[in-house]
């Protein structure tokens, strides 16, 4: 022992050495089984991590799937945005959830095959499943938790979207009928009209479209009232007498 270092304490040199031994005992899992089962032991990462592209997953796809998400929800400023972006990555992460329990389903049977006696296919895939369930109920269980959670978050953001969208798209019609109304009453003055000076910022055609479909909507009304009502039906009684 070193006189110059404190009681049970070692030199760093010696420390070394020890480490380099131990890891000799420790080198991780070597078959493929194993090393399988270490990748499902850290599935936490890839539900619940900032990273939410991990390495082995498809970029293209992802990128494939967000784009699909915000063409199917036409977010309009950076708030819907945000919320359209988190729909796609929560999504994303659900479907890894099922993807995790598959291949722990698929490699508890592969591992429990062997030790299930039978010779009917069926009855050997559901007695290795549910020796799988038995082993590896704390990972199904945390699978299934992180599966609510992220659900439920799904279901939130999009009722967070759709109102604000609902609550935009209301405010955006109110104000393209009253330029349309403006626009319209420049029309039949013969004056030009720019919607900006007004702070609008549908564009020209925008609005003579809402002008045309609002004249169609009068039309219609008016027709509709002016049709004449069909005669009443006769009652049970009026038609013995």
């Amino acid at each position: 022992m070193n006189p110059t270092l404190p009681t049970g304490e070692q030199p760093a040199t010696d420390r070394a050495a020890i480490n380099r031994a131990n890891s000799q005992h420790s080198t991780g899992p070597r078959t493929e089984a194993g090393k399988q089962r270490t990748r499902l032991n850290a599935l936490r990462h890839g539900l619940t991590g900032q990273t939410v592209v991990l390495p082995e997953d498809d970029l293209e796809i992802y990128q494939k799937r967000n784009q699909e998400f915000f063409t199917h929800c036409k977010p309009k400023g950076p708030i819907e945005m945000q919320l359209v972006q988190v729909l796609a990555d929560t999504a994303w992460r659900l479907n890894r959830v099922a993807v995790l329990e598959n291949s722990l389903l698929s490699l508890g049977i592969a591992e429990h095959e062997g030790s299930v006696d039978t010779d009917h296919p069926k009855v050997l895939t559901a007695l290795a499943m549910a020796k799988t369930y038995r082993e590896q109920s704390h990972v199904v269980a945390n699978l299934g938790m992180h599966g609510q959670r992220l659900a439920r978050l799904f279901k939130e953001t999009l009722k967070q979207l759709r109102e604000l969208q609902a609550e935009r798209r209301s405010v955006e019609k109110e104000q393209l009928n009253n330029a349309a109304i403006i626009m319209k009453m420049h029309k039949d003055e013969g004056l030009p009209y720019a919607p900006v000076q007004d702070g609008f910022v549908f564009s020209p055609a925008e609005i003579e479209t809402c002008i045309q479909r609002n004249v169609r909507l009068t039309q219609a009304r008016r027709a509709d009232f002016q049709r004449p009502c069909p005669p009443p039906l006769l009652t049970m009684h009026a038609t013995r007498r």
